[in-house]
């Protein structure tokens, strides 16, 4: 049998054995001090309340009825009576070395392999991605990686903005300009949408003409569509342009605008008016839904679709011919309603299953240094270039989108964050720089050791020293962590699994001589330094962050 299982971290099969023999929960917690052993319990001082008896003489039953010899030194009872256990060290040894000899890197696949769609980034047509979107591209960037780490099969989804009437207002603000499309930037497109926008608000015959342009889109007017294909060229030219300065995986094979589902919603309303879950209510088609003050209107009283129908679309197409098991909306918070009640909606209806489920990640908001929220002079969002040219000011293009990506994803989601670009770059403290800077100060070791002549071994053998225990117990936990992150969406948890190994890691730079080390200690730190470094490859690869060979 194996010691030690990539399935599962040391605690959890350590905690299975302790439950089998207390009949409890032993909630083991890692040790508050070395002296302590690595894990602790209290689960003798919980049983003895309910058995009447002293909890010193219940955890001696326990230690008399538990059998981990195989995993840990023999345990001891400290204080009233808690459990502390401390793993072998050839165990942890061990573990290190399976961990080098699966390519994962510990990362087990998951038990229920699922097909997950995430909908995220999601920019509107003409114009620039800004703040927001870039929250949105980086957490659903890291959970589609993390996601397919474990095995599921991910669909990304881009649900960019490419309908209505803003388009209405565009279009005709081009042919009274015979302003020439094919010659804009995303940027100048988004100028022109500001110039018809204003127009719209205070010229009625323009507004008029900006209506019939929509009606004309809808219809399928030739010159309408043409013009309106060029501006989602141009827009796709700019958000690609930006995707691929952010790293992120999204392609245009991953397109799926508001426009793809126009032929789908007359079917939507069929279906729900057919079933009843949908009526009339003051000439609009309304869902009412128990628990939600104002019902879902689905088309509107002068016949046109909102963001609900559309939303509701989706749905139904991701789980009917996506075959989706669990559907991920990576959107900012203030849209929480909304997908409370789509999602409500659309279980009445039937388009979801509730057996498939449906998460919207909420995200706050990107602060400025000031605490307020981050935006220019004009009150409007700063777009994610000038972001980015920021951070570059500071460092070099990968370590900045590490420090953008880090402190964005290191946070909990739904909380806001300071936009500080001297500390984010720092390769100090907790930082993606910091991540950085541990990963490549391993390949230097390891390039300077086959520059000596020495081999790199797979194979840990020694672990006598305290911080080589605790690099390697943090080790084991990777794919646990990894796990946990792709059942609860939170990557701020995988981040700090990095910065706690990165720490550990430079403890044990300082405790245990690696090069000037010698015979089968040098080898089995080497060891331990290579399992280290593809670990932290494996994690910043799963945030979206180069792990650098140099810095």
């Amino acid at each position: 049998m194996k010691y030690f299982s990539l399935v599962s971290s040391l605690s959890s099969l350590l905690s299975s054995r302790i439950e089998a023999v207390a009949g409890v929960d032993p909630e083991l917690r890692p040790a508050t001090k070395p002296q302590f052993g690595h894990f602790q319990s209290n689960v003798a001082l919980r049983l003895a309340k309910t058995e009447g008896k002293p909890p010193r003489e219940v955890a001696a039953r326990i230690v008399a009825e538990l059998d981990v010899s195989d995993l840990c030194e023999p345990l001891d009872v400290a204080g009233p009576g808690f459990l502390n256990f401390r793993l072998k060290s050839e165990v942890l040894a061990r573990s290190v070395t399976e961990q080098l000899a699966d390519p994962s890197a510990g990362v087990a696949p998951a038990a229920n392999r699922q097909v997950v769609v995430i909908d995220y980034s999601a920019p509107n047509v003409a114009k620039q991605m800004h703040v927001g979107h870039l929250r949105s591209t980086i957490i659903g960037d890291c959970l589609n990686r993390v996601l397919r780490a474990v095995g599921h099969q991910v669909i990304a989804q881009n649900h960019i903005g490419d309908w209505g009437t803003q388009f209405g207002m565009l279009v005709e603000q081009i042919l009274e300009d015979f302003t020439d499309v094919s010659g804009l930037s995303l940027a100048d497109a988004e100028a022109l949408y500001l110039k018809a926008n204003a127009h719209f608000k205070v010229d009625p015959d323009f507004a008029a003409r900006a209506r019939n342009r929509v009606v004309a889109l809808q219809a399928g007017d030739a010159e309408t569509r043409k013009i309106w294909q060029q501006l989602i060229e141009i827009s796709l030219a700019g958000f690609n342009e930006a995707y691929e300065r952010l790293g992120v995986l999204l392609t245009d094979a991953d397109l799926a605008g508001e426009s793809t589902y126009n032929d789908d919603l007359p079917q939507v309303v069929a279906e729900l008016e057919a079933s009843g879950v949908a009526v009339i209510d003051d000439g609009a088609l309304c869902v009412f839904v128990e628990g939600f003050n104002s019902p879902m209107i689905v088309r509107k009283s002068d016949g046109g679709f909102g963001y609900s129908a559309t939303d509701l679309a989706a749905i139904r197409r991701r789980v009917r011919e996506f075959g989706a098991d669990r559907l991920i909306y990576v959107v900012g918070a203030p849209q929480l309603f909304h997908f409370d009640q789509v999602f409500a909606v659309a279980r009445k209806a039937g388009f979801l299953p509730e057996n498939v489920a449906a998460e919207h990640i909420a995200f706050g908001q990107v602060l400025g240094p000031d605490g307020k929220k981050f935006s220019t002079r004009e009150g409007t969002a700063v777009n994610l270039n000038s972001l980015l040219d920021a951070a570059e000011e500071k460092a070099a293009p990968p370590i900045a989108l590490a420090a953008i990506k880090y402190a964005d994803l290191s946070n909990g989601l739904n909380k806001d964050y300071v936009f500080d670009v001297d500390r984010m770059v720092a390769t100090v403290g907790n930082t993606g720089p910091y991540l950085q800077y541990a990963h490549a100060r391993l390949t230097q070791v390891l390039r300077k050791a086959e520059a000596d002549g020495l081999s790199l071994e797979t194979t840990v053998t020694v672990l006598t020293e305290p911080a080589e225990e605790t690099l390697a117990l943090l080790l084991s936990k990777f794919g646990g962590v990894v796990a946990e992150v792709a059942e609860g969406l939170q990557p701020h948890k995988l981040c700090s699994y990095l910065y706690d190994l990165s720490g550990a890691l430079s403890v044990f730079y300082e405790q245990c001589p690696v090069l000037k080390s010698e015979g089968e200690v040098r080898s089995s730190r080497l060891a331990l330094c290579l399992a280290t470094k593809r670990v932290l490859a494996s994690g910043l690869d799963m945030l979206g962050i180069e792990a650098l060979e140099r810095m």
